[in-house]
């Protein structure tokens, strides 16, 4: 079972602004904690130990806010980034704190019942990455590859059309392997350089998902979970 994961949780959140100028993305509170809480919370109760969180936008104030990890049952590491290197090169600047053993990777913006217990279990069966798709929200509605028997495959080819949910289990050999790391790069550099070896598998999940990413989404999430 995996022990380790990382969220991603470094971007200035422009699109939540006026919310975001004073405030980090992951501390915007929804159903009465912040967005990021909810994901350590879910983590800790999945026997994850260890979680790495990546930091660059008023980063001080996440790190006030969570502390060493204790509160919630974990050991926090933080990656800090001086200015945000994009998600591969996030990924790159942390393998130190990955300590090379696979991990569930998340997106700190999205908001999913997907049942992470699966992807925890998952690590024997790695050899590589492994997504979670969705099928194309009405804001992506051309999406970010295909799925065909059980890999990922580039956008167009043969099998369903389909979007990233932001949830993976990554091997950080993939990460030191990739030939053109660099400082600052997009992890969808990787994918595409791991589709060519056939090392990028995927599935798809059609239960509910929502990409955190406006002021309007916030209020929806709010508004779904206040009603169960």
């Amino acid at each position: 079972m995996l022990k380790r994961a990382m969220i991603l949780a470094a971007g200035e959140g422009r699109r939540m602004r006026p919310l975001t100028l004073d405030t980090p993305k992951p501390l915007l509170q929804v159903g009465g904690q912040s967005l990021i809480e909810w994901h350590l919370r879910k983590l800790s109760q999945l026997g994850i130990e260890d979680v790495v969180i990546n930091l660059a936008y008023l980063a001080e104030q996440i790190i006030e806010h969570l502390g060493d990890g204790s509160k919630y049952g974990l050991k926090i590491a933080y990656s800090q980034e001086r200015k945000p290197l994009e998600t591969g090169g996030a990924l790159n600047h942390a393998l130190p704190l990955l300590e090379g053993a696979p991990f569930l990777l998340l997106n700190g913006d999205v908001w999913t019942d997907y049942p992470l217990q699966q992807l925890v279990k998952m690590e024997p069966l790695l050899s590589g990455a492994h997504m979670v798709m969705i099928p194309n929200p009405r804001h992506h509605p051309m999406g970010d590859f295909t799925l065909h028997n059980q890999l990922i495959r580039p956008q167009g080819e043969v099998g369903e059309p389909c979007t990233f949910s932001g949830l993976s289990v990554f091997d950080p050999a993939c990460i030191a392997r990739y030939p053109d790391r660099r400082e600052k790069f997009p992890l969808r550099e990787v994918f595409d350089w791991l589709i060519k070896s056939d090392q990028l598998s995927g599935e798809l999940y059609k239960g509910e998902w929502m990409d955190i990413g406006t002021p309007e989404r916030l209020s929806q999430l709010n508004k779904m979970l206040q009603g169960r």
